[in-house]
């Protein structure tokens, strides 16, 4: 009797009780096994896979609706992964086609890296940005001084989730307000009583992740930056805007170092909604 081949396999949700087969999958593709963050994704948005006939998990990734719940406005793309040894047999671009089926009319995001981007060029999306992705030990210089910061606290979190569709440009209530549990730190940047910006860090592997970085100027991004990299003896990774090249200088003077770009791309919209020139940081890759 022939092995079916993954290629016809059913494409199925995935669950949370999927983490350990998705973390396998990342490990399989010489990627960190990112448990932490799946897990995020797994609870937060709506996950794909493609079971091999053997009971491992072929292929996965993971989307990110955000506005209404039955009406998105946008949703990410993330964590696109097939296993080495199915790789280039046509599995991930028929779990890319399955999804764009799936979100109809909804404009999608992804980052993609050199390697994905000629299948999601392929499959309509377009570059309408780029991020870089720097991390180190942050060396600081200073650079809170005159930014108020502190820890987030429960009644914030109203005020925080207003800025924040305000300026990433549609609801994401129900990733943002995971943030308390899921990261280390949560600090938010305040003016006259006034929260002007707020950032995470959140540990991933060796490093502390510092996304979201939602920013009323630089000056306040780098306050939030400085204030987070104060309270860890960790690295810091962060994937900035490149339009931020403010930002990115600094980081760089203060010890990150590049470590790749990835393009940031659109499929069915121009460009992303919000205020870029507020938005430094999104809170991972995967999920926008």
């Amino acid at each position: 009797m022939p092995i079916p081949s993954p290629a016809a396999s059913p494409i199925r949700r995935l669950t949370p009780r999927d983490l350990a087969a998705c973390a396998d999958l990342s490990e399989n593709r010489g990627w960190p096994r990112e448990e932490h963050k799946w897990a995020l994704l797994l609870a937060a948005g709506t996950g794909y896979g493609i079971d091999d006939p053997d009971g491992s998990l072929v292929a996965a990734c993971v989307v990110t609706g955000y506005g209404p719940h039955q009406r998105p406005e946008l949703a990410a793309i993330g964590m696109v992964l097939v296993a080495e040894r199915h790789a280039r047999q046509g599995v991930g671009r028929r779990l890319m086609r399955h999804v764009i089926e799936e979100m109809g009319p909804v404009p999608l995001t992804l980052h993609a890296t050199v390697y994905g981007r000629p299948l999601y060029e392929e499959l309509g999306f377009k570059v309408t940005g780029q991020a870089e992705m720097v991390r180190g030990v942050f060396a600081p210089d200073g650079s809170e001084a005159g930014v108020f910061t502190r820890p987030a606290t429960a009644e914030d979190l109203a005020p925080v989730l207003r800025l924040d569709e305000e300026v990433f440009g549609t609801d994401r209530t129900h990733m943002i307000a995971r943030l308390p549990a899921f990261a280390d730190q949560l600090r938010v940047a305040e003016e006259n009583g006034r929260i002007i910006g707020y950032a995470a860090a959140w540990p991933n592997m060796a490093t502390h992740v510092v996304g979201p970085l939602i920013a009323r100027d630089t000056k306040t991004a780098k306050a939030l930056v400085s204030s987070l990299a104060a309270r860890t003896d960790r690295p810091l990774r962060t994937d900035i805007d490149v339009r931020h090249e403010g930002l990115l200088s600094w980081l760089k003077e203060r010890g990150l170092a590049s470590a790749g770009f990835n393009a940031v791309m659109t499929h069915k919209i121009p460009e992303l909604p919000g205020d870029w020139t507020r938005r430094f940081a999104p809170l991972t890759v995967a999920a926008g």
